[in-house]
């Protein structure tokens, strides 16, 4: 009896051990398994800056509210919203050859270049008094209204798409006329028909006529 005794302990004792420590048959409740961890909400988005902080961006070298200070930059203020988003992109994408605007173009989103381009249509031009070649002037006047008068109109201040010419510096227009008439920009088709007909010195002119012009 004794033996049988120590028998049914021992037997009792193991059951009772497993059981207790959650073995098969078990009816204790495991500790529940941590909880994945929530995934991280995407943090908000910024705030677009106003139009005139990024406007601001540009003074540096287009000068306080896109009116240019350097002779080889633009004036930027009063060109349409058109021509500046245009332009934009063409720097973005490397169809218009630049130094530094590719980069700069691409920091920008396409809704901060709308904003920016609305910013600087709504200021008013400035062209710079420079000295021209007064022959130079006559020659391009003739040569503008027989080719560009269509496009540019008013003496080169009215352009939807094509900026503003009058009054720009005439190292910045010499610049652009290079890029055009060598390729590194493409010309749209309309200008490319009545500029390829012209000679160096007809570019020259017509330079010296925009220069000219208030």
């Amino acid at each position: 009896m004794k033996r049988i005794s120590v028998s049914v302990w021992v037997a009792t004792t193991l059951v009772a051990g497993c059981t207790g420590l959650g073995g098969v048959g078990s009816d204790v409740k495991q500790p529940a398994a941590p909880a994945a961890a929530a995934t991280a909400a995407p943090a908000p988005a910024l705030p677009m800056a106003s139009a005139s902080a990024l406007a601001g961006s540009c003074s540096a070298c287009h000068g306080q509210g896109g009116v240019s200070k350097g002779p080889s930059i633009p004036t930027i203020a009063g060109v349409s919203q058109e021509y500046f988003i245009e332009t934009m992109k063409g720097f973005k994408t490397g169809k218009r050859h630049s130094t530094v605007m590719g980069r700069i173009a691409k920091g920008f989103t396409d809704d901060e270049i709308k904003s920016m381009a609305k910013y600087f249509a709504g200021r008013k031009y400035v062209g710079h008094a420079q000295q021209v070649d007064a022959v130079k002037v006559a020659k391009g006047k003739t040569l503008h209204k027989k080719n560009c008068e269509k496009c540019h109109e008013e003496g080169g201040r009215q352009s939807e798409d094509g900026g503003i010419l009058a009054g720009q510096w005439l190292p910045y227009l010499t610049y652009q006329m290079e890029d055009f008439t060598t390729g590194k920009t493409k010309m749209p088709e309309k200008m490319e028909k009545k500029v390829k007909p012209l000679s160096a010195a007809d570019v020259d002119a017509l330079i010296h006529y925009y220069g000219s012009q208030k």
